[in-house]
């Protein structure tokens, strides 16, 4: 199979008629970057990999590692086991916390079964969790924007439990109430849509006038990046493709934002088999992105689907660069360095190319 072309532009280019008789409209893809594994991802998802490597199976991962069905399915067959509670784990087994982040409660319940934990919260969800404990304990009202039922959600008010109040977007500000109104703030899940949630923090402001902002940035770098990407190239195309699963937040928001931002027509899959041709009717421009949580195999799918229908002149629409990685977590280095290994940040993709790539 031929691979597609893939150029490169800060922008993406219309395509235009010259005033002339109706041509058909060159067919092309507009490929997002950045797009896929974030630092935080690409932590966790090593995190796994290497507990199974020092441990053996099986490992036990409380909730999904990261949300995205592909790299789940993959880890299972390596042994993994994942779980929805510590109480499903056997007493005195290794249990790894999913990149979303914990309450407190799930550590000492950990504890009480004599588990071996290994955290691998995404050091800027960890960063929220502290800014919750540092307003806490100067008695502030924190209003977490975010969405109801979400992991990182419930971990970061499990900080503070008696403090937070959770706000599920711009509607949700009219039920909120709070104790004091000049000791008020604001944190957010990370990965939500910037607009949206300034909207909710708009809203806020008109309410509690005094309400304060954290300290820096809650909605993370990833996010923010991937979703600039699909604003930019939203207006010329006339159907968003985004891989990701239907439970990753911020898979999710970036269909919402291409939407909002021009796009004809989105959908969110997790594989390329999930694509309907039926979309393709009409369709000159197709913009592809993936969730913070994808590998970049599961985007080389879709384009190979895409370029045996035609698809396979494909830009580059290039909204940030990144280069951020993560440590892997203390218990991870430590068990490394004592078998004379090292503990590398790398970029992790190129462990799923070989994976399967059907579900």
């Amino acid at each position: 199979m031929t691979e597609p072309a893939v150029t490169s532009s800060d922008t993406p280019s219309s395509v235009s008629g010259n005033g002339a008789a109706p041509t058909r409209r060159t067919k092309k893809v507009l490929l997002a970057a950045p797009r896929g594994y974030c630092a935080g991802v690409d932590r966790a998802v090593v995190t796994v990999e290497k507990a199974l490597e020092l441990y053996g199976a099986p490992v036990y991962v409380r909730k999904q590692i990261v949300h995205n069905k592909f790299v789940v399915q993959t880890l299972e067959k390596r042994g993994a086991i994942f779980v929805d509670e510590t109480d499903e784990v056997p007493e005195g087994a290794t249990v790894i916390f999913s990149a979303h982040g914990v309450a407190p409660v799930v550590h000492e319940e950990a504890r009480a079964r004599s588990l071996k934990t290994i955290d691998a919260t995404c050091p800027l969800v960890t960063k929220v969790h502290r800014e919750a404990v540092r307003f806490a304990d100067d008695d502030f009202d924190i209003l977490l924007i975010g969405h109801e039922g979400h992991e990182e959600v419930e971990g970061t008010a499990g900080e503070a439990p008696d403090h937070v109040t959770l706000v599920d977007g711009p509607d949700d500000v009219e039920n909120v109430t709070v104790r004091d109104p000049e000791k008020v703030v604001w944190l957010s899940q990370t990965t939500l849509s910037v607009d949206e949630t300034m909207q909710t923090v708009d809203r806020l402001k008109q309410k509690f006038p005094l309400l304060q902002a954290p300290p820096s940035d809650d909605i993370c770098y990833a996010t923010q990046n991937r979703q600039l990407a699909v604003k930019a190239m939203a207006k010329d195309t006339d159907l968003m493709i985004v891989v990701g699963s239907r439970n990753s937040s911020n898979s999710v928001r970036l269909v919402e934002v291409a939407l909002e931002h021009g796009a004809r027509a989105g959908h969110l899959v997790d594989f390329a088999d999930e694509i309907d041709e039926a979309w393709l009717a009409g369709v000159a421009t197709v913009g592809l992105t993936s969730g913070a949580s994808v590998p970049e195999v599961l985007v080389r799918d879709v384009l190979a689907w895409l370029a045996e229908r035609g698809y396979g002149d494909v830009e580059a629409v290039i909204a940030a660069e990144e280069s951020l990685l993560f440590s892997l977590p203390n218990e991870i280095r430590r068990d490394l360095k004592a078998r004379g290994k090292q503990a590398e940040k790398v970029r992790h993709d190129a462990a799923f190319e070989s994976a399967d790539s059907r579900h």
